[in-house]
């Protein structure tokens, strides 16, 4: 792709996501979630391969039927309110209809099948930006609104998508599609807590990034796709092999690593807020998503492949690992002990 062209579809990314998070107006955050859209479908579409051509087409019409709910939901709460403010939406029927159109914007169950399909079909680094990057902006919508959603609603959609997340990823060899659906349960942790503790919402979704961007940036440097690749990768780079496998560790949320922090914290506001049987059961449903992270993590590193892999043995390059991948990865492994100084902060 031309390097000026990328430039103005990365700006344009940024200045969405800018508008969308600093408007207190919902035309102005609509038009914020455009613009993103817009400017993610060429990065999608690039390699101009048919899957890549399919996901763009399936991800612009998710998102135009998610832009167009966005905005009936808002205009709806202006004729009963008379408000146009995100933070005024008092309405029952538009919070509902703001739920589902955030729900298919992020690619919370049950609006979650186009998620691992588009990523399936996007290059790695694009994928990193649709599983982080465009999550943003509906997650401050979220945050803003936060009072005025449905609690019963959100806690059964976090449960019904860490399930799935956790069971959908179990059968899969594509690492895309694994990380899809990782994401997807970890979008279930968040919505589950988001009216309890709306700040604890936006902390899981800044640790979820940085090590899921850890983990595609390795991949990526890597040149993995599929489990089969994965498993001869180690010849070629042992180093980001080993980083790898705790980076996987921390985000299936095993102590001590960074991606328990979260977790941790989300089930013990769960438990103060009487909420016990819904911090259990997201708990136990989370070991399914361990399963496929252990999975990635003995493929990555402990296992040697079959003498009749159709993969060749990679040769091993002297190629230093990117600083943006080791200050990811130690931020993804060593940021547990400072969680008291996280507590306070937020």
């Amino acid at each position: 792709m031309n390097p000026q062209a990328k430039l103005i579809f990365i700006t344009s990314l940024l200045l969405g996501t800018t508008i969308t998070i600093s408007s207190n107006h919902w035309v102005m955050a609509w038009t914020g979630l455009e613009i993103n859209t817009l400017a993610i479908l060429p990065l999608i579409s690039k390699s101009h391969h048919p899957r890549a051509i399919e996901a763009a087409t399936k991800y612009f019409l998710v998102q135009a039927t998610a832009s167009t709910l966005v905005l009936f939901s808002s205009m709806t709460n202006a004729w009963y309110t008379g408000q146009w403010d995100i933070t005024q939406l008092t309405h029952p029927a538009s919070s509902l209809i703001l739920t589902a159109a955030i729900s298919m914007k992020l690619g919370l169950v049950p609006f979650h099948f186009w998620f691992p399909e588009v990523l399936q079909g996007s290059p790695l680094i694009t994928g990193l930006l649709l599983s982080t990057a465009m999550k943003f902006p509906p997650i401050t919508l979220l945050y803003m609104t936060s009072l005025s959603l449905n609690p019963t609603l959100l806690t059964t959609l976090a449960i019904l998508s860490v399930a799935m997340g956790g069971w959908m990823g179990l059968n899969q060899t594509q690492v895309r599609k694994i990380m899809a659906f990782s994401s997807i349960s970890h979008l279930g942790w968040m919505a589950i807590i988001l009216i309890y503790y709306p700040k604890l919402t936006l902390l899981n979704f800044y640790l979820y990034a940085m090590m899921t961007a850890a983990v595609f940036l390795t991949l990526n440097s890597m040149k993995v796709l599929n489990l089969s690749t994965l498993m001869t990768a180690w010849t070629k780079a042992p180093a980001l092999s080993t980083i790898l496998l705790l980076t996987l560790l921390s985000l299936a949320g095993l102590p001590p690593l960074t991606g328990f922090l979260p977790k941790w914290l989300i089930i013990q506001e769960l438990t103060k807020q009487d909420m016990a049987p819904a911090a259990i059961i997201i708990s136990l449903l989370s070991l399914l998503g361990l399963f496929f992270y252990l999975r990635l993590a003995y493929c990555a590193t402990i296992t040697l492949p079959p003498h009749t892999t159709n993969h060749m043995k990679q040769w091993r390059t002297n190629k230093p690992v990117s600083p943006s991948i080791a200050i990811l990865t130690t931020l993804s492994i060593m940021l547990l002990p400072t969680s008291p100084m996280l507590t306070t902060i937020i």
